[in-house]
């Protein structure tokens, strides 16, 4: 799941990616509505966590930029304002979500995979092949009825792979959905994931290399 948060307190921002990344998603983060725009210019989003009131450009016009440019992206308004109007109106707008802050961080996770399910992009709930089985719900990846003990990334690219459904996936895609903007795209971290994941999953392979570069299940 590739993800950006739009949040203008740095430190706020910088808890909140981790949490993220840590619970398994690619997240890029903009300080600011102006660098918002810029970020959904060139990067399709699954989801934004955007808060509304931001300088520059305010909220409210990077989400209907949103809603009007990116419909498969879905918008969490993530915001101090929490009255009845505010959801309100930030629902008018066309968010698909309100949270208002403070919010209990497992909150914003499972609302945030929630909207995720709803994208265009989204993945089916369990992935099958074989007696290879990814729920992707309570992100347990199991063989055999043997539970796979994965890292984010890991899991992140076998549920990208069999969500290809027999395509054949380019390190690029896997780097641009489930990485984020701070990977270099010049190292080996692909390669290097997939040949763990390989490991892990054990005999009889089931991720085919597809040169020149991509890989396939």
């Amino acid at each position: 799941m590739r993800l950006l948060l739009v949040e203008d307190h740095p430190r706020f921002a910088t808890v909140v990616a981790t949490g993220l990344r840590r619970a398994g998603m690619a997240v890029d983060v903009a300080f600011d509505g102006e660098e918002a725009l810029a970020h959904i210019a060139v990067t399709d989003y699954d989801v934004v966590v955007l808060d509304r009131d931001l300088p520059r450009v305010h909220g409210d016009e990077v989400c209907r930029a949103l809603v009007a440019d990116h419909p498969m992206t879905r918008v969490l308004m993530l915001t101090a304002a929490g009255t009845i109007d505010d959801k309100v109106n930030g629902l008018r707008l066309g968010a698909d979500d309100y949270l208002p802050k403070p919010f209990a961080f497992a909150e914003l996770v499972e609302r945030v995979r929630a909207l995720a399910r709803r994208s265009a992009r989204s993945t089916p709930p369990t992935l099958v092949h074989g007696d290879l089985r990814v729920d992707t719900t309570r992100r347990v990846a199991t063989r055999a009825d043997e539970v796979l003990a994965l890292t984010p990334k890991e899991f992140g690219v076998l549920e990208h792979l069999l969500g290809a459904q027999g395509r054949a996936v380019t390190t690029t895609e896997l780097l641009e959905r489930v990485w984020d903007e701070m990977a270099d795209p010049f190292t080996h971290t692909v390669k290097m994931t997939v040949s763990r994941l390989r490991a892990k999953l054990g005999d009889p392979p089931v991720i085919e290399t597809v040169p020149p570069g991509g890989y396939r299940i």
